[in-house]
């Protein structure tokens, strides 16, 4: 991306984990992202021992905001205690929605019906303080989009499904619903065209860009931490693909992240 570009336009980084980030201080990625262009970012609460953690972080740094939520890994581990937790959060001005959550069927940490139960109760959390969700979803497809449409007509911001991976079919019915599609990484990979498909799929303002650092570091830094800084990485992929400009992707998933969370 050309330094006129970046100067131009401020990227929306709707989902990092910054407390996972190990190459170096906090504060320089903040710094090394922000001169790629990416101005705002939302770190992503996933477990009962990092909610605090992205609280934090986010509290510390103006221009982080954060999420709170249980992923379906640790779905096991939710309490009555956690969503206490987490309903008092809502109404902290920089928790931007309720995530991440969901259901994962690849590697079944927790147990498939406590996965559907958590999903369902973080659901309702979102409805009833009037926040989007973050969702996650893998190998899920039926289950997903049967609790979504029982819940989301009841969910006034709807949200994102994010690091979208799974099939048309779910796209459009989460498309349908009203919820948009989250886009890091994945589609500069050799094999994964169907991903690609989805951006293909996707309207433009339906979309959201993404890193998911510090996983998915997008060719050409494969192999490597990944980072909010390597987000024009995306961008530039999405633009390839939809044949426009990537100011275009910019300032249109800018503007979808700024109307979903309020920023």
């Amino acid at each position: 991306m050309s330094l006129s570009l970046v100067l131009q336009n401020n990227m929306i980084e709707t989902h990092c984990h910054l407390d996972y980030l190990k190459d170096r201080p906090l504060e320089e990625t903040l710094k090394l992202s922000e001169e790629a262009g990416v101005s705002t970012f939302i770190t992503i609460g996933v477990s009962p021992k990092n909610l605090d953690t992205v609280f934090e972080i986010a509290t510390n740094n103006k221009q982080v905001y954060f999420t709170q939520g249980i992923h379906p890994h640790d779905a096991k581990l939710y309490t009555d205690e956690v969503e206490t937790l987490i309903k008092s959060r809502t109404s902290e001005a920089k928790m931007v929605a309720v995530g991440e959550i969901g259901l994962d069927y690849h590697y079944d940490n927790s147990p498939r019906d406590t996965q559907c139960e958590v999903f369902e109760r973080q659901l309702k959390i979102a409805i009833e303080h009037n926040k989007p969700v973050v969702i996650h979803t893998r190998d899920a497809d039926e289950d997903t989009a049967e609790i979504l449409k029982k819940l989301s007509p009841k969910l006034a911001r709807k949200g994102v499904v994010h690091s979208f991976t799974s099939s048309p079919e779910l796209a459009q019915t989460v498309l349908d619903l009203g919820f948009y599609i989250g886009i890091n990484g994945i589609i500069t990979f050799k094999n994964a065209e169907n991903v690609r498909d989805i951006v293909r799929l996707t309207p433009l303002d339906r979309m959201l860009i993404e890193t998911d650092s510090p996983f998915l570091a997008p060719i050409p830094n494969r192999g490597r931490e990944n980072a909010p800084f390597n987000l024009p990485h995306i961008v530039k992929k999405i633009a390839e693909i939809k044949e426009v400009s990537e100011k275009e992707v910019i300032d249109i998933t800018t503007r979808n992240a700024k109307a979903l969370f309020l920023l």
